[in-house]
């Protein structure tokens, strides 16, 4: 029986919004340790900042962006390009939430909710697209949720944006295959970061301890990149053992 082995990461340039906290920045880690060269994306630039210089600003680039803006997310793409030459892989992975009613929160918060988790999330796949379909190969991850399959009754505009997301990525993996690009959505149960502290979920809570924790997400990430070129996951739900399904 052939074994087969992971994909050496070393030299390999990603991309990766949301990279200023949480599991943004877990990925960073995880895919430097494994060789990889990153472009971080987020708008603290001062986090970011703070990342490069742990990680070495030789294998790490900040570029402060809002997802929501194209023109931000071609100059993340560019700066990898500046940098290393080559672009072979995007995490999508810039989100917010938060829980209750579908009454609660104003219009505003309704839009930027939507905007930055899906409208972003096209835009970020769009701008990284073009180099990797002229290399013939890369990966699109996308960072959803299991609200993506079933929500619940207090997120129903988030589950819907990550609804949106789970449909887009199975459309362009659909699109891109046979043109060598990879689209895997990581679809993570809750995990214990700042995510959403203060709209729906408590700083402190005890039940935040049951929950994921940002590096098993980044071990998804990492292990969907590291698959042979051969194969691919399309999407990957992960709970921790403490949480049901």
């Amino acid at each position: 029986m052939t074994l087969m082995q992971p994909r050496d990461l070393t030299g390999s340039v990603v991309a990766i919004t949301g990279a200023s906290a949480g599991i943004g920045r877990a990925v960073a880690e995880a895919l430097v340790a494994a060789g990889a060269n990153v472009v971080v994306g987020a708008r603290r630039l001062e986090r970011l900042t703070e990342l490069a210089e742990q990680l070495g600003t030789d294998r790490v680039v900040p570029v402060q962006m809002d997802v929501r803006e194209p023109a931000d997310n071609a100059r993340l793409v560019q700066a990898a390009l500046d940098t290393w030459g080559r672009l072979d892989s995007v995490v999508a992975n810039t989100g917010i939430g938060s829980y209750g009613s579908v009454l609660d929160g104003t219009d505003d918060e309704i839009r930027t909710m939507v905007d930055t988790n899906f409208t972003g999330t096209v835009f970020t796949v769009r701008a990284a697209l073009p180099t990797m379909l002229q290399a013939g190969a890369g990966d699109v991850v996308i960072v959803a949720s299991v609200a993506s399959f079933r929500g619940g009754a207090d997120e129903a505009v988030y589950a819907g944006t990550k609804f949106a997301q789970q449909g887009f990525a199975g459309s362009i993996d659909r699109e891109l295959r046979e043109k060598g690009i990879r689209v895997t959505t990581i679809n993570p149960a809750g995990v214990e970061t700042e995510f959403a502290i203060g709209k729906g979920r408590t700083e402190g809570d005890p039940a935040l301890a049951e929950y994921l924790r940002p590096e098993m997400v980044a071990h998804a990430v990492l292990t969907t990149l590291q698959q042979p070129r051969e194969m691919r996951t399309q999407s990957w739900a992960m709970w921790s053992m403490g949480q049901g399904s």
